[in-house]
């Protein structure tokens, strides 16, 4: 396997998300997690990527009992981040991150990135002064690599990177349908940063497992190709762009690991009649009136839904339903997404604490009344 062209550090150019692991239950399923460390590592690649968000926390103990207390720190480079809400002041932010050491159980970071940067909590990071913070910890040797993380239009990162030219590497948002859509603006985000010459990290290149599980007429255009799975077009789509360095892709079972590791152990760009089958797949979602929720969770993990409403598993839900027009849709609706304890679309409040901390800015409240329109009748 080629060493990272951006990082000789990093093997090849593929990387492990943590934040959408094996569960059994509320948990995280350290044994299936093991399993799947081993593999992706026996594979020939290092890249792990957390946050204390993810999973409420147990990412990073999880990475901590699955990953650093069972393999040498040379094994593996180790990504965490500084997040909103887990500091008010410049003097929080030092305590904080010698707690994700701790809870990692690592002693220093390889990247370390401020993270889910918009044009409202840079505002904050500013005041706080955490770029500063985070580059004294560089300079301590605690941080290996400074970046960002981003979630918001290409203007708003432009000034970012001018502000702060120490910026080592950009993770973005990145897929074949996000490439040219107006709200997410991946194309022009991923152009900044080759204005500024930064590396790029890739999440969700397939959008939440959205590009998995696609409606029939564009499953058909890429089962043509009698090539790979869905998500290794989409994954390979994303590592085809040549500032990329890692594309990162949240893994939940050995079957989804065996499968981007096959697609990416021996990466090959997509060649022309695969990206024709691409732009054919984004027409067809293009016709469609789907919600563009990626299932990161932050809407009712980082802060918690008072009526206690499964936002992305409704959405999630309403999309399948306007994609494939099953009846099973309504009666997993009824039977798995509401009741105990959990309120139904129609009880929002529309307090809009979750469209605070959507990285996708979607207008929840509004599409919550769509979702009631649909299931709650």
């Amino acid at each position: 396997m080629e060493k990272n062209k951006f990082f000789p550090e990093i093997n090849g150019n593929f990387g492990f998300g943590c934040m959408r692991l094996p569960m059994n239950g509320e948990k995280v399923d350290y044994d299936a997690f093991s399993k799947m460390i081993d593999a992706f590592i026996d594979a020939g690649f290092n890249y792990f990527d957390t946050a204390h968000g993810y999973i409420g926390g147990q990412s990073e103990t999880a990475i901590a009992d699955c990953l650093s207390k069972r393999y040498s720190r040379d094994k593996f480079l180790l990504t965490n981040k500084l997040t909103d809400p887990y500091f008010n002041k410049q003097e929080d932010i030092r305590p904080f991150f010698e707690n994700q050491l701790k809870w990692c159980n690592v002693v220093y970071f390889d990247f370390y990135l401020m993270h889910a940067q918009d044009r409202n909590n840079y505002e904050k990071f500013k005041r706080c002064k955490a770029y500063e913070t985070a580059y004294k910890l560089k300079e301590e040797g605690l941080i290996k690599h400074l970046g960002i993380s981003f979630h918001d239009k290409a203007v708003v990162l432009d000034k970012i990177l001018t502000e702060h030219p120490e910026v080592e590497v950009v993770q973005i948002q990145f897929n074949y349908v996000d490439y040219e859509d107006d709200s997410v603006e991946s194309r022009k985000v991923y152009e900044v940063c080759e204005k500024h010459n930064k590396p790029v990290l890739v999440m969700e290149p397939v959008k939440g497992g959205s590009l998995v599980n696609l409606p029939e007429k564009a499953d058909q255009i890429l089962r043509d190709l009698k090539g790979g799975s869905n998500a290794s077009y989409a994954i390979r789509f994303a590592a085809s762009f040549p500032k990329m360095a890692v594309v990162l892709s949240g893994m939940s079972d050995m079957v989804q690991m065996e499968d981007n590791i096959s697609s990416m152990k021996e990466f090959k760009p997509l060649d022309e009649k695969e990206m024709e089958a691409i732009r054919g797949v984004c027409d067809i979602f293009k016709s469609m009136d789907l919600i563009p929720c990626t299932s990161c969770r932050y809407c009712i993990e980082e802060n918690e839904c008072p009526m206690s409403i499964r936002i992305p598993d409704m959405f999630s839900a309403l999309n399948a339903h306007e994609s494939f027009h099953s009846w099973t849709t309504k009666v997993h609706y009824n039977n798995d997404l509401i009741g105990n304890g959990h309120g139904k679309a129609s009880d929002c409040i529309g307090c809009g604490m979750c469209e605070t901390v959507c990285p996708q800015h979607l207008e929840i409240r509004d599409l919550l009344t769509k979702v009631a329109a649909t299931f709650d009748k």
